[in-house]
């Protein structure tokens, strides 16, 4: 021990020297760290999962392959004010239009595939509830069907309109209650708030339990155009 004592001792003596006659210590090198979109946006990750897949958290939705024009036109939503999230306006507040689209088509690039079904052995008439919800509507309180704005397999419509599938059950149910409640908005007219605030607690837990209870299709992906006309006008597809 005491030899070891003294190796340690004479070494750091030595170091003094050294550095007493102006000697100075191994340079190490700097850790490089590649300059890619994927690391860039990492701090995306750490809430949206891994490659922008979504996690088990059950409140942040995925935002891999989702239409670059509406992750556009969110990300510029949070910056400016139009959805509240304290955590996404930090990390966009100043960041330009051009990169905010860079960030956008990152992610919608990403094509990978879906984890099953979040929700299981919902109550079957709850589900049917949401299902005719989903794909007809409710005429009596012109609610129109959300098949008519997201398209036929709810898996979007390019270039703006979000697919509806793979998505957890609460955050579907936090992002109606935000726009019935004016947490969230889109450029007038904002057709989502005046569906959404036709819908009652009841239609809301229906229409997000059966999204989350679907398998997406063969293909996941956005259509490029709807057969239906919009039943409404949406200042977020115009963007």
């Amino acid at each position: 021990m005491a030899r070891t004592i003294g190796k340690f001792a004479l070494a750091v003596l030595g170091a003094v020297a050294l550095q007493a006659h102006g000697a100075s210590a191994p340079v190490q090198p700097q850790r490089q760290v590649p300059d890619t979109m994927a690391q860039r946006t990492q701090a995306c990750t750490v809430c949206h999962g891994k490659e922008g897949r979504a996690t088990n958290a059950g409140y942040f939705p995925r935002i891999a392959g989702k239409p670059a024009t509406y992750l556009y036109n969110q990300l510029v939503n949070f910056r400016d004010g139009r959805r509240s999230y304290a955590a996404m306006t930090h990390l966009l507040d100043h960041l330009s239009d051009a990169y905010l689209r860079e960030i956008a088509d990152y992610f919608a690039g990403l094509d990978l595939p879906y984890p099953p079904p979040q929700t299981v052995d919902a109550p079957a008439q709850l589900l049917e509830r949401g299902r005719i919800l989903v794909q007809q509507g409710d005429a009596k309180r012109e609610l129109p069907a959300c098949v008519r704005c997201h398209g036929t397999a709810m898996t979007g419509v390019e270039p703006a309109t979000p697919g509806l599938l793979g998505l957890p059950r609460d955050y579907l149910v936090g992002q109606l209650g935000a726009w019935q409640n004016g947490r969230r908005h889109t450029p007038t007219p904002d057709c989502m708030a005046r569906v959404a605030q036709k819908l009652s607690a009841e239609d809301v837990g229906a229409i997000a339990s059966w999204l989350s209870a679907q398998p997406l299709p063969a293909n996941p992906h956005a259509v490029l155009s709807s057969p239906d006309k919009r039943p409404l006008d949406c200042g977020s597809v115009v963007q």
